[in-house]
């Protein structure tokens, strides 16, 4: 049952709108004020309705597109909604006041003791066939279907005429006929568009106004969960327009109305077939039959739009997807019309890489570095000084700043440093984070497989990585999991102990000082293996092969047994200075079946190793390889899921490169619509488990249980104690509960809704945002990031993006769904190859959609409302300003014979950020012969167009840069995984060639609809060889001439740049103007005198006017150099 307090809330607002109260839950403190309610509603039936300012906006919007199409017609919005004006209302009306579910046509909905599930009809979207426009505004892209002015006018009229089933709100669903509510339920949400810069733009938002039946009050609950709730939108303080400073100047309405698709063409007054256009009847805009059904009675989403910046859909569906991503499209709309800014399919991650330094490690002090009174000094009221020379921060607790050079010790379980000649200590603990000046944290953790504790070093250097441009099931989410849920223990292994350590005792006694190739370095370097002044990276280092060494050296390394290796790090690892010499004794194996053993134990405790996943073999059985003893996860703040709004940021605003721009991205939503493929695997996926035991969550296509079912489930010891211990924990205390408790279901993360007999390939729940969800760490973060850049803590910091990880879901042929298994683990693509890529934005099937192709201009087009031309224009400034490289990694399958899921995906961070900028550098890689370029080749008479995968991963670069995370990098990825042309050639010749099909197609419905005319020159001679082969001009990928085009001293100087400069400034003269008329429109009405007070009104007029004042200047225009600017035309 829903919390009393909710219940008296949504009873109010019931109340208020005149609709019943149920009989069960009725509270007698509404009969209290039940006269203010009567003389509300008195007031409410005599004077006319109101719109509030949003809809207005959006009403007369749709009054001038309509007049300007000729329609006679004028639908109109709902004068009385009930609006949800506060959070969590939504969540108390999806479900009957005094029962756990509630089912329908279109939805059944259960209390769950997870929080609430919602599985509706369709359990997943299709992009075949949904995306509709209306005629008359903006040019509509061919992949979209056009709908005549006056049809979408009906459309939109049949709206809001939704049957009695669908407008009942389940909380009343129970109730007998009088006290039963039907009405139409509205939400007032302001999304982010644009992430503040300090120095360039503050926060902008967007308004978003969404219209739902009672009966989908649960979608409401969803895009509440992920966008927020803006509060009531009549009351002045929620009027975007009067904060002007913080919007975008764009308005946004979503529609829900799934009985649409029961409405005939006949009806809507499209033509009959003999009558239509070539393109009404491409599109089904006509009819044979009196009784076809508009876009054949399936799902579709209808939108009106144009450059004014009111944008309405309406969907024909309730799916949950299609809400958000109905929000996702309209924040792109408002990014590509404010310009600086982009609305970005992505994933990402802010990494720190870190090292397990195990039981001894000692940060040393380099040169002009700060110390702990300097960091103290510059940051006032944020620490609190120790006499022993350390301070503890008062912002985040157990945070403790130390002086370096500091020794941490596990044995002596302290961190001690020297101040003033006098040598301090304090006790190290396992719930405290240290601190360095320079942001190096150190922390200890504890291992219960094999109860050993470690020191666990950060640098306080972090690595933003930006998946963008990537596929549904590309691995977006992946790239901020942890990596650590995926480790598998293992155990030290030697083949022949007795002959193993004689052998492993030699290299320890080895002198290592005549190593070096350099003659100047031979002999200074004397210090063993085991020495204190040498670390397991140290160690590690030094048994690997290296040009820093002498050919006898490396020969005897490669003759080194990798096992061999390994009991060296591990006796490394464990090593204590009290063993002296005798560290034999400390290792044995236990005797098996009167054999001598194979397990290594330290002091009888078998020594684990980590092992991690890539992929798996031809017999599906999982590739494991060891992990470095050194490794240990990066610490990871995620900083994008799905849905970005970023800004390019000239030079000097940001830690970026000098010279450079560089990007800025934030999170758009507050809770990550998840797609947890592996839950289904218990154990496997413990960040799930452990989400989806714990209470209040939003659950989509999953299965309801009742205790029942939980305890048969329990029945099978084996298969239930494969849950991780929170999701086991949590299903059988549900299932011991007392059966009158409240609720009667629950969800398992491993069980998907089941549809005629199958499970769901889409199973859902709304995570809260990892970064919201742990506080610390994230704060943790901050803080170090701060003191690397040694930046005040009272400055806002952007970290701007480092690498630009894209992602491609491949797939083997299969039936009637083409190859796509060209790609190698990781690849890298110069611009021109890089955007060919990014406008065709090829996918294999993924869980989440209905089938494989394409999902357009950089994985947008599908649910882009706008042409995908002008996002393309804007990715492609912000790449050549920033300097990025373009990397693409691989999820799904590499080649037509090795599966790897997501393996790859979660590798991407973690090798990444322990490549310096330097050593990820395209070029240098390129000139290492780390990437290999593919070229065209004939195949069967053919020519294949493999260049355009650009250049790939080679084995130099596996065994370099895997090598810092696993022990046997050369073995991680085959020489069939590296080139996978060796599995099958032909499917590969066939996988370029769908490619390169696909270019051509995706390129040429550009010039088709005529949008190819707005394109930047470098992006228009891209579409021309894609459709084509060669530019206007005649030129190919290889010319010069076409490459000099994808410069930033090319792009600097064009005219094209300075008129998108031109335009933004202009558009924001604009907007600033508008701004402080309306203020001073709402100023001067004495009816506001109370409102104006409340909001604080003459202050935001000046804060307009400051604005006004910025942009009209000639130091705006210049400070703009750099930015992404806006779009100079919206029509040609």
């Amino acid at each position: 049952m829903a919390h009393p307090q909710m219940i008296n809330q949504a009873n109010l607002r019931l109340a208020i709108n005149g609709l019943p109260i149920p009989a069960s839950g009725a509270s007698d403190d509404i009969g209290v004020i039940a006269p203010v309610l009567a003389r509300q509603r008195e007031l409410r039936r005599e004077l006319p309705e109101v719109l509030c300012p949003a809809d207005r906006r959006i009403q007369g919007f749709l009054d001038r597109y309509l007049e300007a199409a000729g329609v006679e017609s004028r639908p109109q919005l709902p004068e009385s909604t009930l609006t949800l004006d506060e959070a969590g209302l939504a969540r108390t009306l999806s479900l009957p006041v005094d029962a756990d579910e509630f089912s329908s046509d279109l939805v059944e909905s259960y209390r769950v003791a997870n929080g609430v599930l919602h599985n509706p009809r369709n359990d997943r979207r299709t992009t075949a066939g949904v995306f509709h426009i209306a005629e008359g505004g903006l040019a509509i892209p061919d992949d979209k279907k056009a709908v005549p002015a006056a049809v979408f006018a009906r459309l939109l009229e049949l709206a809001f005429q939704a049957p009695a089933a669908d407008t009942l709100l389940p909380y009343t669903a129970t109730q007998d006929a009088e006290h039963r509510a039907h009405t139409w339920v509205s939400l007032l949400m302001r999304p982010i568009v644009v992430p503040e810069v300090p120095g360039l733009v503050t926060e902008r938002r967007m308004e978003t106004r969404f219209f739902v039946p009672g009966g989908l009050v649960s979608n409401l609950d969803f895009v509440e969960g992920i966008f927020g709730n803006a509060g009531d939108p009549l009351l002045p303080a929620n009027d975007a327009a009067l904060a002007p400073t913080g919007w975008t100047g764009h308005t946004g309405c979503v529609i829900l109305a799934p009985h649409l698709n029961r409405v005939t063409k006949k009806d809507l007054g499209l033509p009959h077939v003999d009558q239509a256009t070539e393109r009404q009847r491409r599109d089904g805009m006509c009819w044979a039959d009196r009784a076809e059904c508009y876009n054949d009675g399936k799902p579709f989403k209808l939108c009106v739009r144009d450059e004014s910046g009111v944008i309405l859909t309406i969907i024909a569906d309730n799916y949950f997807g299609y809400c958000k991503k109905e929000v996702k499209t309209q924040i792109g709309y408002s990014a590509n019309l404010f310009g600086l800014s982009e609305e970005e399919h992505s994933g990402g991650a802010r990494a720190y890489t870190s090292h397990n330094e195990g039981l001894e490690y000692t940060v040393e002090a380099e040169a002009g570095d700060p110390s702990v009174a300097d960091v103290v000094a510059a940051n006032p009221g944020h620490f609190e000084t120790d006499p022993n020379g350390s301070a503890v921060s008062t912002d985040i607790a157990d945070v403790l700043l130390v002086p370096v050079p500091a020794r941490f010790s596990l044995r002596e379980g302290t961190v001690s440093w020297d101040t003033d000649g006098v040598e301090q200590s304090v006790r190290l603990r396992p719930d405290h984070e240290y601190l360095t000046p320079t942001g190096t944290r150190m922390r200890i953790e504890h291992s219960e497989i094999d109860n050993q504790w470690a020191l666990i070093a950060t640098e306080g250097a972090s690595t933003t990585l930006h998946k963008q441009c990537t596929v549904s099931g590309g691995g977006k989410s992946e790239i901020s999991k942890a990596i650590s849920d995926a480790f598998i223990p293992g155990n030290a292994y030697v083949p022949d102990f007795e002959a193993d350590m004689a052998a492993v005792d030699d290299i320890l006694n080895r002198d290592f000082s005549m190593r070096f190739a350099d003659p100047a370095l031979a002999g200074t370097d004397h210090r063993p293996i085991l020495s204190g002044e040498r670390s397991v990276g140290s160690v590690i280092k030094l048994l690997t092969v290296s040009a820093d060494f002498t050919d006898d050296y490396n020969a005897w390394i490669d003759a080194i047994p990798q096992f061999r290796k390994e009991l060296v790090f591990t006796i490394k690892r464990y090593y204590k200075p009290e063993w002296g010499t005798d560290w034999k004794s400390h290792f044995t194996v236990a005797p098996t079946n009167g054999r001598h053993g194979n397990m290594v134990r330290l002091d009888g405790e078998k020594i684990r190793v980590d092992m991690l996943r890539v992929g798996f073999d031809e017999h599906g059985a999982w590739r494991l390889f060891t992990l470095r003893h050194d490794y240990a996860p990066a610490v990871k703040v995620q900083t994008e899921d799905d849905m970005t709004a970023s800004a390019v940021v000239p030079a000097g605003l940001t830690v970026g490169p000098a010279g450079l721009s560089s990007k800025v991205v934030t999170n758009c939503e507050a809770l990550l619509f998840q797609r947890p493929d592996d839950a289904i695997y218990r154990g496997y996926d413990t960040q799930t488990e452990r989400d989806m035991s714990g209470s209040g969550l939003f659950i989509s296509n999953y299965q309801p249980l009742t205790r029942a079912d939980v305890a048969a489930m329990r029945e099978d010891v084996v298969a239930f104690s494969q849950f991780s211990a929170p999701m086991r924990q949590f299903l059988s205390d549900f299932a011991d509960s007392d059966p009158a408790t409240e609720p009667k279901y629950v969800v398992s993360s491993a069980d998907p809704r089941l549809i005629d007999g199958v499970r769901s390939k889409n199973p859902r729940y709304l995570q809260v945002r990892p970064d919201i969800a742990h506080p610390r760490d994230t704060a943790i973060a901050g803080l170090a990031s701060h003191l690397y850049h040694r930046r005040s803590l009272d400055e806002k910091l952007p970290l701007p993006v480092d690498v630009v990880p894209a992602g491609r879901r491949n797939n083997p042929p299969e039936g009637k769904i083409p190859a796509l298994c060209s790609y190698n683990p990781l690849h890298y693509m110069e611009l021109p190859e890089l955007f060919m890529e990014f406008i065709s934005s090829m996918t294999g099937k993924s869980p989440s959609t209905t089938g494989a192709g394409s999902e357009g201009a950089l994985t947008k087009a599908p649910f882009n409302a706008m042409p995908a031309v002008f996002d393309l224009n804007s990715s492609f400034l912000s790449f050549v300003l920033s300097g990025y490289d373009g990397w693409l990694s691989s999820a799904g399958c590499i080649g037509p014979k090795v599966q790897v899921a997501h393996d790859i995906s979660l590798l991407v961070p973690e090798l990444f950020s322990r490549m310096s900028p330097d050593e990820r550098d395209a070029g240098t890689l390129i000139a290492g012969g780390y990437l290999e370029k593919l070229e065209d080749y004939d195949f069967e008479g053919e020519t294949v167009l493999a260049s355009r995968l650009g250049y790939r991963m080679t084995e130099k670069f596996m065994k370099i840069y895997f090598g810092r995370i696993f022990m046997h990098p050369d073995t991680i990825f085959t020489p069939e995984m590296l080139r996978p042309e060796l599995q099958d050639p032909k499917v590969f010749a066939d996988s370029v060639r769908t490619i390169s099909a696909t270019h051509a197609r995706v390129a040429r419905a550009y010039f088709d609809d005529g949008t190819v005319a707005m394109a930047v020159p470098p992006i228009r001679a891209l579409l021309e060889i894609m459709a084509n082969g060669a530019t206007s001009e005649g030129w190919t990928l290889d010319d010069p001439e076409l490459r000099g085009m994808f410069t930033r001293e090319s792009v600097l100087a064009s005219d094209w740049y300075a008129a998108r400069l031109d335009a933004k400034q202009a558009e924001d003269i604009a907007r600033s103007e508008a701004g402080m008329a309306h203020l001073q429109e709402f100023i001067s009405d004495p009816r506001n005198e109370i409102a104006c007070t409340e909001i604080d009104a003459q202050s935001r007029l000046e804060s307009v006017r400051t604005y006004h004042d910025t942009v009209t200047s000639p130091d705006y225009r210049r400070l703009l150099v750099g930015t992404l600017g806006r779009q100079a035309d919206y029509r040609f």
